[in-house]
């Protein structure tokens, strides 16, 4: 065989291979465990289940299970960052999936797959730009999800605050409806978060900057996100390369930090926020599903966390 041809075989081989692992990965459910120091001094623990990006679809049975099987970790609270749909049918299998845990206290908002049904996407425009929703795409039943999630109990935080009960601990919470599609009204929940509640959190689908300086600023202590994918394609020993909005790419998945914004001349401190005063804990989950069209994750496993938030020492 000549050496070309043993080339472009060999080149053809591993991205046959690499894009069946990928596949595979997809459906690699894994369940990350961290903690989180933004409680109060001196008080217990609280277990917090982040589920983010479930894309679910009738089909999806797999998924719908493992998630049913997180209330086996009793968490006291469960928030869940949006774009739970991926399919107009799709509101009985998201109910399904959640099943046990609508008997825990819960908050969400919701992400742009939620209204719109999902489409091809040109994956060079992904890899460059923070992706466009076309508002002419059928819609999905949003209205139902949300109507049928707060039957159960669970908050909307679209554009809203809430006062939760978890575990005894009060919890100031707000939340914004998806930035990623301009539909976020941060003034309409701004102002300083609750100093007497022990627990100060803020919750929105697409991380962008604009929307966690302002949590930030009001003193928001953990802020939750999802959209991400954690990069859903993402370069082993490096991580992602995109995060689809304007959040770097080192923070597209996992914990970190996110200050209060600051500039020249600013008296005060550039770190001011947050429950010890240097700005929110950020978790942006990398969610647990893929657009239909591109069902495929590499070097980044779908995920659910379990924060576990400790005191602020």
């Amino acid at each position: 065989m000549p050496r070309l041809s043993r080339t472009l075989f060999t080149v053809a081989g591993l991205g046959v291979a690499g894009l069946a692992y990928s596949v595979a990965e997809a459906h690699r459910y894994t369940l990350r465990r961290a903690e989180a120091p933004v409680l109060p001094a001196g008080q217990p623990t609280l277990r917090l289940l982040h589920l983010s990006d479930l894309h679910l679809t009738p089909r999806h049975t797999g998924r719908m299970a493992w998630i049913s099987s997180l209330d086996a970790l009793e968490p006291d609270l469960v928030v869940v960052t949006g774009d739970f749909l991926a399919h107009r049918d799709a509101v009985p299998s998201v109910l399904s999936a959640l099943g046990p845990l609508l008997e825990r206290p819960g908050v969400f908002v919701l992400g742009s797959n939620d209204y719109y049904a999902p489409a091809p996407v040109k994956p060079w425009r992904y890899l460059t730009a923070p992706s466009d929703v076309d508002g002419s795409r059928p819609t999905l039943p949003w209205g139902d999800l949300v109507k049928r999630l707060g039957e159960a109990g669970w908050q909307d935080l679209s554009n809203a605050r809430a006062r939760v009960v978890a575990d005894g601990r009060q919890v100031d919470v707000r939340g914004v409806d998806d930035p990623h599609i301009d539909r976020d009204r941060y003034a309409e929940v701004a102002g300083p978060f609750d100093p007497t509640a022990d627990l100060a959190l803020g919750v929105t689908h697409a991380p962008y900057r604009r929307i966690l300086d302002d949590m930030v600023a009001d003193g928001a202590g953990l802020v939750l996100a999802g959209h991400t994918h954690g990069g859903q394609l993402c370069v082993p020993g490096y991580g992602a390369l995109i995060t689809n909005c304007d959040l770097p790419p080192a923070q597209a998945k996992g914990l970190s930090r996110h200050g209060r914004p600051w500039t020249p001349g600013d008296p005060t401190d550039p770190g001011l926020g947050g429950a010890d005063g240097r700005g929110a804990v950020l978790h942006v989950s990398a969610g647990l599903g893929t657009s239909p069209y591109a069902p495929v994750r590499f070097a980044c496993p779908p995920e659910a966390t379990l924060l576990t938030l400790t005191p602020v020492t």
